[in-house]
């Protein structure tokens, strides 16, 4: 058993979402009734490599805005002094301005509330461990990598980190585990859980209105599954015999099963549950000095429209500054689809994630009183039940025939499907039968049959219950489904595109399954079964494609990120692994494009021999600073390179991103890519273009060739609009194949033939 503190406690994990909101409120001289908040201040690159000289420079700066040496040093929360320099301080709103004007200072922003976001996976993916080759043996299931989550901590007392088979921790590690309440290095650390810390930013001083709970654990620890989740998914070792509650039975594993796993603990169960920015910067800074190799980030921001200075989140500097380092950072695109421009996690260094289903469905078999069998979507856990069958209109105040019987409702919305649970749970119903417009995933686990039908099959039982005098109905144990004809498609929470910030920029990168996602949780944990949870949301999407990036950068230890990123989005499928198309949930449902599920579906069998990748490199960076307004210092400091933009400024249309976005095309433009040799030294490439309708194509030069003194090459694609009035968005393709591989990247145009 693990450890049980404090009374039990319900927590519900389904589509969990990190929320992140920040802002910047900086305003200027200390007066005495002042109120001291926390305040992240990023100075960028460190100026010395002595992590104590960098923690002097940022007491010396604070002395500058304190009376005295000593409330200079009081004030400090965190020193940032690994992977770059910055702190954390309590500070007035008149000294945080006062550093703010400062032009060593990058960015002042206050300390933000984090709030939580939310294994047939890597078989319908193509990697199932029975294949003798592939890219899961061929990189020894990632045993010689870290891979590291900021998130809500570890029960390490589930069989998803035992150690059993592997070899030493690897030598570049650096990391640790600290002990804490009931947590114990010695006992619950291994050489698969190689590290473990956690940062509490003395939550309970800042949030006297929401005290972290008195059940949760002051260490590495987690009350909250989230972090044991997501970290299952990615690198679990192989766990036989897992399910949850009979559903998905099976061999469990994540992604990387031998990768190690390092956990940052920096969300906490409280009232609200969340987190703080300052722990999260304070968590980059620490896993780029402990040598994590891949960065799993299950957080996101609670609005997508953010000023143009939205750069200067913490979440976006700390993965910037871990990318620069070699870091992939794979983070989640939020959950709060299917609207356009909701996507978060914008930042062209990340890795964005949306979420689809997988070839799975959970069912239960509904056999009514006129003999008729309907199947309909349930994840239960419980008994076959037989019950008498009633028709409620008004679920919130018509419940008086409610006990005891299997209850159908029809609703509109989401939050009505969890709320009519309630109200029949309350009244005591035999079991509940929703009907409700359109193709929603259902992921509500319950041990009472909680049935989801669309409105048509609805409407069929609907007419029995007016046709009979007694209707019933017999509902069996959940059972599930595997294959076709389960249709793939982006679930309707995924949040969509274009990029609210840099429309010029594809949001999200790719999709990954994100729906019923088995993982493991604390044993005792309430809504458990033995030890796992079936979770959905962009949350778990998010560690599917760490684990995955984990076994590329195995292959490929010499890759950049955005390679790396590059031959994940260059390879994806845009149909379903077994050639069916992937569509997009929302009303009413369609096909999916770009801005649902970004280059595609993950396909790491292709990413790992992608032929050509479109690289980015510092030079990049600064390219994308510039144009999005950043000025020469800042620039300077925060990448720690002197700078100077262009002018004119260069265009954000030829950042060398792997797809190409236009989002106002008034007749043409000439975009400007570089792809990278990967393959064959002597390698032929031509062009293949799928273009968007009504739009010409013209790519200079048409073919690539490469040898062994070419091994980087430039190339044109002129764009054209024969439209004369403006339109939406529209796609297609541009490829380059040698005949063997091809390298497609995404095209997604508007045209803006008048501005309104």
């Amino acid at each position: 058993m693990g450890v049980v503190k404090g009374s039990p406690k319900a927590c519900l994990f389904i589509g969990f979402l990190f929320i992140l909101n920040l802002g910047f409120c900086v305003f200027a001289q200390e007066t005495s009734n002042e109120e001291r908040k926390i305040y992240v201040v990023h100075l960028g690159v460190r100026q010395h490599d002595d992590s104590e000289l960098v923690s002097e420079s940022h007491q010396r700066m604070l002395e500058s805005v304190f009376e005295s040496e000593e409330a200079a040093r009081d004030s400090i929360v965190y020193n940032y002094h690994h992977g770059f320099s910055g702190f954390a301080a309590r500070l007035t709103d008149s000294q945080a301005k006062q550093l703010s004007d400062r032009p060593d200072v990058f960015s002042v922003t206050p300390n933000r509330k984090v709030q939580l976001q939310s294994t047939r996976v890597y078989d319908y993916l193509g990697l199932p461990p029975s294949f003798p080759s592939g890219i899961l043996h061929e990189s020894n299931m990632g045993s010689d990598l870290v891979i590291g989550f900021l998130d809500s901590g570890v029960w390490p007392e589930s069989p998803a980190f035992n150690d059993e088979g592997l070899g030493p921790i690897p030598k570049h590690w650096k990391g640790k585990c600290v002990a804490g309440e009931g947590f114990d290095p010695a006992k619950h650390c291994n050489k698969k859980l190689v590290g473990a810390k956690y940062f509490t930013d003395d939550w309970d001083e800042k949030n006297p209105g929401n005290p972290i709970t008195e059940d949760e654990f002051m260490s590495p620890r987690g009350l909250i599954g989230h972090g044991t989740m997501v970290s299952s998914i990615a690198a679990s070792s192989f766990v036989p015999n897992a399910s949850y509650g009979g559903l998905a039975p099976g061999l469990m594993r994540g992604g990387a099963p031998k990768a190690r796993i390092a956990m940052y603990k920096v969300a906490w169960d409280s009232v609200t549950m969340g987190s703080t920015t300052a722990n999260m910067v304070k968590a980059f800074d620490e896993a780029i000095n402990d040598g994590v190799d891949v960065l799993s980030i299950s957080l996101a921001s609670v609005a997508p429209f953010r000023p143009i200075d939205a750069i200067t989140e913490d979440l976006e500097l700390g993965s910037f500054h871990a990318v620069t380092k070699g870091i992939p950072v794979i983070a989640g695109g939020s959950n709060t689809g299917p609207d356009a421009y909701t996507v978060a996690n914008v930042a062209p260094w990340l890795l964005t994630v949306a979420a689809t289903n997988v070839d799975r469905t959970f069912y239960a078999d509904m056999t009514f009183g006129n003999n008729i069998t309907i199947m309909g979507q349930a994840q239960h856990t419980g008994k076959e039940v037989s019950a008498g069958l009633v028709y409620i209109e008004d679920y919130k105040n018509d419940i008086s025939s409610v006990p005891g019987k299997v209850v159908l409702t029809f609703v509109k919305e989401d939050w009505e499907m969890t709320s009519a649970l309630a109200a029949t749970t309350t009244n005591n119903a035999a079991g509940l039968i929703v009907a409700r417009s359109g193709d929603h995933q259902s992921d509500i686990v319950y041990s009472q049959p909680f049935i989801y039908v669309d409105y048509e099959v609805g409407a069929k039982i609907l007419r029995y219950i007016r046709s009979s005098s007694s209707p019933t109905v017999k509902i069996s144990t959940g059972k599930t489904l595997v294959g076709r004809p389960i249709a793939t498609q982006v679930c309707g929470f995924s949040s969509r595109g274009p990029n609210p910030i840099s429309p010029a920029i594809l949001k999200p990168d790719i999709a990954a399954p994100g729906v019923t996602i088995l993982g493991a949780t604390a044993e005792d944990s309430p809504g458990s079964f033995g030890g796992y949870f079936l979770g959905t949301g962009t949350s778990y999407a998010t560690p599917v494609v760490a684990g995955l990036v984990v076994l590329l950068k195995a292959l490929h230890p010499d890759w950049s990120p955005a390679a790396l990123k590059s031959a994940i989005m260059t390879t994806a499928w845009k149909t379903d692994p077994s050639g069916e198309p992937i569509f997009a949930e929302g009303e009413p449902r369609k096909l999916a494009d770009p801005f649902d599920y970004g280059a595609g579906l993950v396909n790491v069998e292709r990413a790992k021999d992608p032929g050509l990748v479109y690289d980015m490199n510092l030079d990049d960076y600064i390219h994308y600073f510039c144009v999005t307004g950043y000025n020469d210092t800042a620039i300077t400091l925060i990448t720690g390179k002197p700078t100077k933009c262009s002018s004119p400024l260069p265009s954000i249309l030829d950042l060398n991103y792997p797809a190409i976005t236009i989002p106002d095309l008034e007749e043409e433009v000439t975009v400007t890519r570089t792809v990278t040799n990967v393959g064959p030294v002597d390698s032929v490439y031509r062009a293949v273009v799928e273009p968007p309708r009504g739009v010409t194509i013209v790519v200079e030069p048409e073919t690539l060739v490469f040898c062994s003194n070419t091994k980087k090459l430039g190339f044109k694609v002129r764009v054209l609009s024969s439209h004369k009035s403006n339109t939406g968005f529209i796609f297609g393709s541009f490829t380059w194949t040698d005949g063997t591989r091809n390298v497609t990247i995404p095209l997604s145009v508007r045209t803006r033939v008048l501005n309104p």
